[in-house]
């Protein structure tokens, strides 16, 4: 069966955004947050082995889905559909999603992250979002993204270490220093944890902090 250059053109574009998924996932989603302040949070409770980092990497994965799926419906609606159509032609396509994703950026986006890299490239600064090349929203976004990934995780560590330091205190009060206080920290903070119900709090904070 014979392959038109169109059709070569699709496929080979298929394959490119396929081989660079993992990096847009990473880069310009709030994947990289949810991750790390889930590894932070399970740093803080000191537990090795549970939950297991596959999932929390894979709660990370369903909540980016969740947040991402307006910006994924608008998309499709303005870029993905008619390019599939036949309307646009690749160029066309990607020109018509840009306006979505760089909306979603530039929102999250601290302005001196911003200005950071037009000072790096010696751009005057953009007098609306419109302005912004991808170039520049998809870096600013992701240290805006881990700032604010760090903000969260040591709001989450600091009680933690709170526990950490009372049991460590107790401990030493009673004469136990030969009991590692690690051993009475865990299940203290894990009962803590529960009591609060501190997962909901978790993700009911990430998730307030990027959806619309």
């Amino acid at each position: 069966m014979n392959q038109t250059p169109g059709s070569a053109l699709n496929l080979a574009v298929m394959i490119t955004l396929v081989g660079l998924a993992p990096a847009i996932v990473l880069t310009c989603t709030t994947f990289a947050r949810f991750v790390i302040v889930f590894g932070l949070l399970k740093a803080g409770l000191g537990s090795v082995g549970g939950p297991p980092s596959q999932v929390m990497v894979g709660l990370a994965l369903f909540m980016t889905a969740f947040v991402m799926a307006p910006v994924g419906a608008r998309i499709h609606e303005q870029a993905l559909a008619p390019y599939l159509a036949g309307n646009l032609d690749e160029v066309g396509a990607f020109e018509a999603a840009t306006p979505t994703i760089r909306g979603f950026l530039v929102e999250r986006t601290r302005e001196s992250d911003l200005a950071l890299f037009y000072e790096m490239v010696d751009l005057p600064q953009p007098e609306t979002s419109d302005d912004v090349p991808l170039r520049i929203a998809v870096p600013a976004f992701s240290i805006s993204e881990l700032r604010t990934a760090f903000q969260m995780g040591l709001l989450i560590l600091l009680p933690f270490l709170v526990i950490d330091l009372a049991v460590a205190m107790v401990l030493s009060a009673l004469g136990m220093v030969m009991l590692p206080p690690t051993v009475v920290a865990l299940p203290v903070k894990l009962l803590v944890f529960v009591a609060v119900d501190g997962w909901q709090l978790v993700v009911r904070s990430l998730l307030r902090g990027v959806v619309s």
